[in-house]
């Protein structure tokens, strides 16, 4: 499958990803596009964060006024988005290596909070003589 058309793939983004994605590469911010809708900017942040869905006439008019199909929106089938310019397309093993990078850090998280309150151990007799 080619990049362009697994960036936005169902399997890989959800419908909030590809209405922010098109809303980005169409130039406008969450607070344009509410407003050429005639929604509320929390209605648009919802939509985007899958946390709500537009009802069909929005449906309608989002895909005109991004540029896109309605059937990409809703599905990633049909005319849609390329994959942004200069990024890979994500992969089961980026995906894989960035979880080990964060399980990674996590560990070091630890060891720094550990090593944080030992400090605080040793410093808290130390501000009490001095109190």
């Amino acid at each position: 499958m080619a990049e362009s058309s697994t960036w936005f793939a169902a399997d890989v983004a959800t419908f909030g990803d590809r209405l922010a994605g098109a809303r980005e590469t169409a130039g406008l911010s969450q607070e344009d596009l509410a407003q050429r809708l005639g929604v509320r900017l929390t209605t648009l942040q919802a939509w985007e964060e899958d946390l709500a869905e537009p009802r069909g006439n929005r449906l309608q008019m989002l895909a005109g006024m991004l540029n896109v199909s309605l059937r990409w929106l809703l599905t990633a089938e049909g005319d849609g988005l390329e994959a942004p310019a200069g990024e890979a397309t994500p992969t089961p093993d980026a995906a894989a290596a960035a979880l080990a990078d964060l399980a990674r850090l996590q560990g070091r998280a630890v060891a720094l909070a550990a090593e944080i309150a030992a400090v605080e151990r040793r410093l808290r007799p130390l501000l009490r003589a001095e109190g």
